[in-house]
């Protein structure tokens, strides 16, 4: 199991405003089976297979080109353990000690 957080910049685009870029991300997302994520100011945090995580990455980052944005900058930050098990929860419980 493997953490991610993804962040996904359309640049060039005629607005200030990203949040429909962003939405349209966040569908592709949900459209997914088997994907647990949290939605932050700042990006997607997401839980499952690190070969899902890469997969979806990739369809949000080329979701955004379909909609005619001609640069787009996607960060992933990949957490993964082979040690013992984490998730989004255990992360956070580690931090705040619930």
């Amino acid at each position: 199991m493997a953490i991610a957080e993804i962040s996904i910049i359309p640049l060039g685009t005629k607005t200030s405003s990203v949040g429909k870029y962003v939405a349209q991300a966040i569908k592709i997302l949900q459209s997914e089976r088997n994907i647990k994520y949290e939605l932050s100011s700042m990006g997607t945090t997401i839980e499952g297979d690190l070969d899902d995580i890469l997969r979806i990455a990739r369809a949000m980052h080329e979701g955004i080109f379909a909609m005619g944005v001609t640069r787009v900058v996607t960060t992933v930050k990949i957490d993964e353990r082979r040690d013992k098990e984490i998730s989004i929860k255990s992360k956070l419980a580690a931090i705040t000690g619930e």
